[in-house]
């Protein structure tokens, strides 16, 4: 009797799972990312590209928002600005946050946010790494 609880609990757990990722939480209409967008070009962010990560099972948000700043105070800028217009629009925090000289990352969950200078981000190629993911340029 108990493997079949057992049995029926997995099961259930894998079916929202699989609901969880065939029904999107946002997309790129949302204010969400939106004000991310414009907090990136507020402070001249370059090559913003947004990674769609919906239909990939292993992903760990709903899309990667990745751009490069010229210097070190200009990621942070970019960054700051991002905290500053999401709490303000969307009245949200992100979740964690990870200031680095050559790359910044703030994670609001459901979008993950990448500001590199340019070495870095060549380095660290993301969009390699995502391949899979639909790829689409902003500006």
């Amino acid at each position: 009797m108990n493997s079949i609880k057992t049995e029926t609990l997995d099961k259930t757990t894998t079916d929202s799972k699989a609901t969880a990722k065939r029904s999107p939480r946002l997309n790129t209409n949302s204010k969400l990312f939106k004000t991310i967008i414009k907090a990136i070009e507020d402070k001249k962010g370059e090559k913003i590209i947004t990674l769609d990560l919906r239909k990939i099972d292993e992903a760990v948000s709903d899309y990667f928002v990745i751009c490069e700043a010229q210097s070190n105070t200009q990621i942070s800028a970019i960054a700051a600005n991002i905290e500053k217009e999401v709490n303000e629009i969307c009245g949200e925090k992100a979740y964690h946050t990870h200031y680095g000289q050559h790359w910044t990352l703030l994670d609001y969950v459901n979008i993950v946010v990448h500001v590199f200078d340019r070495e870095q981000r060549k380095f660290y190629d993301i969009e390699g790494l995502w391949a899979d993911a639909v790829h689409a340029e902003i500006g």
